[in-house]
């Protein structure tokens, strides 16, 4: 396997962003990565994958730049994120029997008014100095 998995998300999103901290929060190997979907990063994959072009939330990154890259997005995204997690959150993908169609209809329902949740953060995402090499442009 080639470089470590990068999650990209809507940088301008208070949600996204909480959604970030969450997994940082839970991250026991310390090797996902994360950009912005509108940074040059995100750019850059979204190029090469051209299913990425109505992608506005979030999109995992599996051996990014390297001969299998391979990305998944809305529910696929979610899952891979529980998978990376382990423990118990991998047992979270047992809910992925489900139709995708109806994984991806919740999704893009949560998607829609993500960006009026309260759960999402107030200011920027401000990773401290432990977590800030994590994050790419």
């Amino acid at each position: 396997m080639g470089e470590p998995p990068i999650l990209l998300y809507d940088g301008a999103c208070g949600f996204c962003q909480a959604s970030v901290q969450w997994v940082l929060r839970r991250d026991r190997r310390r090797t996902l990565r994360f950009a912005p979907l509108q940074g040059a990063v995100g750019s850059a994959i979204r190029a090469r994958h051209p299913e990425l072009a109505t992608a506005d939330s979030v999109v995992w990154v599996e051996d990014p730049g390297g001969p299998a890259e391979r990305v998944a997005i809305k529910s696929a995204a979610a899952a891979e994120v529980l998978r990376y997690l382990g423990g118990g959150w991998g047992l979270l993908r047992m809910a992925w029997i489900a139709p995708r169609a109806l994984r991806d209809a919740v999704y893009d329902l949560v998607a829609r008014h993500r960006h009026r949740l309260p759960l999402g953060a107030e200011a920027c995402l401000l990773p401290g100095p432990e977590e800030r090499a994590r994050f790419l442009e």
